[in-house]
């Protein structure tokens, strides 16, 4: 889903498996997500929808909250749990 240049931190999925957002960071520590959509029957794999991914956040978790602002599915209490 994600290019090789970032490392994907934080996936969310809609129940039906249709869509999705990652959270990622960059090779230049920066982060960044995109929404992804795939159709069950296309074995394809996913393809982006959200063209947020030139989006620069300096945390994962501005990453989070702006993907909730922008993408309705994601749940406003969804976080980001660290190790």
């Amino acid at each position: 889903m994600i290019q090789r240049n970032k490392t994907v931190i934080h996936s969310l999925e809609t129940q039906d498996h249709s869509k999705c957002v990652d959270i990622f960071q960059r090779s230049d520590s920066t982060f960044g997500f995109e929404e992804f959509r795939r159709d069950i029957e296309d074995t394809s794999g996913w393809f982006p929808t959200g063209r947020y991914s030139n989006i620069v956040f300096s945390s994962a978790e501005a990453a989070l909250e702006k993907a909730k602002d922008l993408v309705p599915w994601i749940s406003k209490k969804e976080t980001i749990s660290h190790p």
